[in-house]
């Protein structure tokens, strides 16, 4: 028993030993102290504010740890930020916690306002309330919000007791204030001049995308449609998608997308706002008779680093926005496809949709196609500089690339033959713009620029022992100067617009030797001048200008006046009034459906005057705006007139395919969207109707429905979104688009498909149901990351968007069906430093 007790003191002895020296161990001290033995050991400095530190104590750091791992130890003992200034140096600071409410000047909550600082950012609420954390009294807050000037301030001009107003002031350029925000969802907005602009930096989701796609997003908007779903074929209002002005950064653009008009070929990351003008353009634009796409960067020098990397099931890019002093900054984007390294679902569904039916999936019997090829990418560099407070520079450049190629095969002569086909789309792109604010009342803007557009195609026929080269080439150089001057509640604008437009169509055949090269040169001026008056009370809106325009070489004068009137009743209502006359020189054409191996078969062509006369459009509209309590009605008609098309840009591929007949098109057209927001939650049913009729004087049918006759149209979607979570679902209906067949019992004369009347059949009605979801957090104080999936046409809906006849070795009438795409996912992964 003795030994018992012994060993029972002894060992209760030992565990009171053991906690005196954890105690020991754990008692606290002076953070002095402990940055004092930090300095000593590891031979670094701190620097703090002298009285930061009375009174702190902290739990003694193990002396075997690294610096880093002793700092963040500190970090996680109290609410101090380390910031490393150098190898021996290191700032200590305590953050701060910031609140507000940004206004307009008349006191009225700015909803979607983004203020950003190193490392975190925050989004105003529908009170414009915000709060966001900074590490220090020093940090710069930046608050963005369009149509405003945008604030840089240190957190210590802040009143950090408590949450004040900020009032943003309107910009006076030639950017129109908004009229209502969040339009259908957060970041779409509507503005006084009845155009639509887009925000990304404050945009939330749309069903079925992931990625802030421009040319997608446009289409969720009652006047936009796809009629086969690419965004290389945008019809707004009834037009053709060459009768669209694209612009980005002031530079007219001729090439729109990637994987042959599956996706934009605009970088999400570098386009920040997009503004799509259905009438009532500015007097400044020329261009688009169906309407304009009017694309922007960020026009901001950040004073600190910034950037992202993204990947998706399609495409990797990375951003880049690297601050050069204080008064210069350089914007890098670039993205490129991931084929190269692995081939997603994703991509070989795409890949389908994009060659169905032609010569890269399809061939003759005994001729094979293999090694199939396609890569893409985009890079776009942008330098900003502002030698002074009035002087503003902007240098962009743009170069896109595509690029598909396959081998064909085949036994000829008894040997095994194989040649390479190859379809490549490029440009490439540069503007220069200098903005001078010579006082507040006065600035001009130069805008320069040249843009380089190419589509080449090599067709290999092994059986025909021949190579067939195609190239279509446009090169355009623009120059415009404009002045502005404010006065009061008058903003009156007076500008010179020179254009020069060069397309080049070659043909190129190597057996029999066959070679023909079109050149045509189009050079315009234009004078243009504008006047925009808003009354005090901020309830009559008028933009009223008109442009002259002079084609030397058809020596032809064309004045085109343009209109937008905007008038409060009451409370609750707008009532607004667009017009506008416009024209343009470029159009595309088909020759054939297999030009281009069938993939790209529109070549831009330059008017003559005759076969292809200048395109001329004439448009005006009425709308009624009701909003109250969330709710909005925004309900509009129009009627538009375009003449000067012909049947080969009109993408005939049944009756009429072969045709060159020039004539017009008549637009009667009604556009209804409603919209309710519950707090982080849109919901909004649109329905666009559409009577869209050819005249063609020279044809059998004079009159007969357009291939975009789209005759009713209805979207219906919501979005939820909060700090951390977008989510988004849709449904798009529509009518099937107009086709001819031939007429049965009947179907071939003469080797020629008998087609019964011209567009008196339609196509299956269009159903596609979308989602997709995205989920933001915070990696650490200076990374933050979005996750995202995506689902388009969920229900698999078997949609046909065209269809053509060929005669078969029988004589017989067979048909073709290109189909849209099928169940489509996508995922995103993106980082942001």
């Amino acid at each position: 028993m003795p030994k018992i007790n012994y060993i029972i003191f002894f060992i209760s002895f030992l565990c009171g030993f053991s906690s005196i020296g954890a105690q020991t161990h754990n008692e606290k001290v002076l953070m002095l102290q402990a940055l004092n033995e930090i300095s000593k050991a590891h031979n670094i400095t701190f620097n703090y504010k002298s009285d930061l530190l009375k009174g702190v104590y902290v739990v003694p750091v193990t002396e075997n740890l690294s610096v880093n791992a002793k700092i963040k130890n500190l970090e996680q003992q109290t609410d101090f930020v380390f910031t490393r200034i150098s190898d021996v140096v290191i700032t200590i600071s305590k953050p701060l916690s910031i609140c507000g409410y940004i206004q307009d000047s008349l006191e009225n909550p700015l909803y979607g306002a983004t203020i950003y600082t190193k490392g975190d950012y925050a989004v105003t609420n529908e009170d414009g309330y915000f709060e966001i954390e900074v590490p220090s009294s020093d940090a710069v807050l930046t608050i963005r919000f369009i149509g405003f000037k945008t604030i840089e301030r240190q957190a210590k001009y802040f009143n950090l007791n408590s949450c004040e107003p900020i009032l943003l002031l309107e910009e006076t350029e030639v950017f129109s204030s908004v009229l209502l925000n969040a339009y259908i969802i957060k970041g779409i907005d509507k503005r006084q001049n009845g155009s639509i602009a887009i925000d990304y930096s404050k945009f939330t989701l749309l069903p079925g995308l992931i990625e802030s796609d421009v040319l997608h997003t446009v289409q969720a908007l009652p006047s936009v449609q796809s009629v086969d779903e690419t965004v290389s074929n945008i019809n707004i209002r009834g037009g053709s998608n060459d009768q669209n002005l694209l612009l980005w950064d002031g530079i007219k653009m001729y090439q729109s997308s990637h994987f042959f008009g599956l996706i934009s070929s605009f970088n999400p990351q570098m386009t920040q706002t997009a503004t799509v003008i259905n009438n009532g353009t500015d007097a400044s634009f020329t261009d688009g008779v169906s309407g304009t796409i009017d694309m922007h960067s960020n026009t901001t020098i950040e004073t600190n680093f910034k950037g992202s990397f993204g990947l998706n099931l399609l495409n990797a890019d990375v951003f880049l926005n690297v601050p050069v002093g204080k008064k210069s900054s350089v914007q890098l984007a670039g993205r490129k496809s991931i084929d190269e390294l692995v081939r997603t679902p994703t991509y070989d569904t795409y890949f389908e949709r994009v060659t169905q039916h032609t010569e890269v999936q399809e061939n003759v019997s005994n001729v094979n196609n293999s090694n199939q090829s396609f890569d893409f990418y985009d890079t776009s560099i942008r330098w900003l500089y502002n030698p002074t407070d009035k002087d503003f520079i902007r240098l962009n450049f743009l170069l896109v690339h595509n690029d598909l190629t396959f081998d064909e095969s085949a036994f000829y002569n008894g040997i095994q033959e194989s040649r390479e086909s190859s379809i490549s789309q490029n440009s490439l792109s540069a503007g220069f713009n200098y903005r001078r604010q010579w006082n507040d009342k006065w600035s001009t803007v130069l805008n320069v620029y040249n843009t380089d557009y190419k589509l080449q195609a090599v067709n290999a026929n092994i059986m025909a022992e021949q190579r067939f080269l195609q190239e279509n080439i446009v090169s355009e150089t623009s120059v415009k100067l404009e002045g502005f001057y404010t006065q009061n509640q008058w903003q009156f604008n007076l500008g010179y617009n020179f254009t020069e437009s060069k397309v080049t169509n070659l043909n190129d055949i190597d057996v029999p030797r066959f070679v023909r090269r079109d050149e045509e040169i189009v050079r315009e001026q234009a004078v243009f001048a504008q006047t925009q008056f808003q009354n005090e009370n901020k309830d009559v809106n008028v933009n009223l200008g008109a442009r002259i325009n002079y084609i030397e070489k058809f020596d032809e004068l064309i004045i085109e006046p343009r209109l937008s009137i905007r008038k409060t009743l009451g409370n609750h209502f707008e009532l607004e009034a667009l017009g506008e006359f416009k024209h343009q020189n470029t159009s595309q054409i088909v020759n054939f459906q297999n030009d281009f191996l069938g993939v790209e078969k529109r070549r831009w062509q330059l008017s003559d005057n005759d076969s292809i006369p200048i395109l001329k459009s004439k448009q005006g509209s009425i709308g009624l705006l009701y909003r109250n309590k969330g709710w909005l009605l925004d309900a509009k008609a129009y009627y538009k007139t375009v003449d000067g098309i012909t049947t080969q840009s009109q993408s005939f591929t049944t009756k009429y395919e072969f045709e060159k007949e020039k004539g017009s098109y008549d637009v009667f057209g009604a556009e209804i969207l409603v919209r309710k927001n519950f707090n982080n939650l849109n919901t909004w049913l649109s329905y666009a109707y559409i009577k869209n009729d050819y005249t063609f004087h020279t044809l059998e049918e004079v009159e007969f429905p357009s291939n975009f006759d789209i005759t009713h149209a209805f979207t219906l979607g919501t979005t939820y979104s909060d700090d951390s979570w977008k989510i988004s679902a849709g449904l798009n209906y529509r009518l099937g688009k107009p086709t001819s067949i031939p007429i049965q019992g009947n179907e071939v004369v003469e080797n020629t498909i008998n087609f019964d009347s011209a567009n008196n059949e339609r196509l299956q009605d269009y159903l596609r149901i979308d989602a997709s979801a995205l989920y933001k957090f915070k990696i650490s104080k200076g990374l933050r990351s979005e996750v995202g999936i995506s689902a388009w046409n969920i229900s698999d809906a078997e949609n046909p968007i065209n269809n053509y006849y060929r005669i078969d070795a029988e004589n017989h009438a067979v048909k073709f069906t290109r189909y849209s795409l099928g169940i489509t996912t996508n995922a995103v992964l993106r980082v942001y430093f």
